[in-house]
């Protein structure tokens, strides 16, 4: 009996990774600089088999890129006396600073639900939050207030039907990365779905580092914090003079 099971287990080995990712990135890492305007990732790839292609649903791609992820107070306004004031608020355990995901087809049609829940892909359970306090209405308004926000400024995405996949093995795609990002280690994933189910997973990381001046200055605004106030003090004040100087000038002439 145990001969048989060992022998079932060599035969379904193979199956279960019939289909695997064999991953390209354009770069690895995104240097962020005084005129950083943001960067474009190009990501292609192409899927090793076993075997020959499954019969049955077409191969479908899913990527992934999450930044540093960080806890988030979260705060509602409302109006009192003429005025806007803060009143209730919310601990978020932890939001990715980025988000962006990209799919070879709508995202509902390439996984699951259960998948979804299981791998935490979409962006509400990138998320998490676990609790709120008991007088806290609607607690659920605030993560999708972060979520609402943070896609206004292009930092969560959703890009449906963005993934050209070619003969289900060749896969490309971009992901656009803005300016105002944070500094840190970006995962990326990689599914491969058939029918809404993941057959398989790629991980990778994408560092996003601060270079030159830039460097300098957060390196200095954190070890040095007096010296930082003080040096953006008299840049500050030499500005300041210097257009004033230029005014008397123009005046003159």
């Amino acid at each position: 009996m145990r001969a048989l099971l060992a022998c079932v287990l060599i035969f379904l080995a193979p199956l279960a990774r019939a289909e695997d990712v064999v991953l390209g990135l354009s770069q690895k890492s995104v240097s962020i600089t005084t005129n950083f305007d943001g960067s474009e990732i190009l990501i292609f790839g192409a899927v090793k088999r076993d075997a020959a292609i499954p019969v049955g649903p077409p191969l479908e791609v899913i990527i992934t890129v999450a930044g540093p992820a960080q806890p988030l107070t979260v705060r509602r306004k409302e109006r009192r006396f003429g005025i806007w004031v803060n009143t209730d608020e919310i601990e978020v355990d932890s939001a990715p600073a980025f988000y962006a995901i990209a799919s070879s087809a709508p995202f509902s049609e390439a996984l699951s639900d259960t998948e979804d829940l299981r791998h935490q892909v979409s962006i509400s359970r990138a998320i998490r939050s676990v609790g709120a306090p008991m007088q806290v209405e609607n607690a659920a308004a605030f993560v999708s207030a972060v979520i609402r926000i943070r896609k206004e400024n292009g930092l969560y995405q959703l890009r449906e039907n963005s993934i050209e996949v070619t003969e289900q093995t060749l896969f490309k795609t971009s992901i656009a990365m803005p300016a105002n990002l944070t500094e840190g280690a970006y995962d990326t994933r990689i599914f491969l779905t058939r029918g809404g189910e993941v057959v398989s997973k790629f991980d990778t990381v994408i560092e996003v580092r601060k270079v030159g001046l830039e460097r300098f200055l957060y390196n200095l605004s954190r070890q040095q914090p007096l010296v930082y106030g003080l040096l953006s003090l008299a840049i500050a004040i030499f500005a300041g003079w210097g257009a004033s100087a230029a005014f008397r000038i123009f005046q003159r002439s």
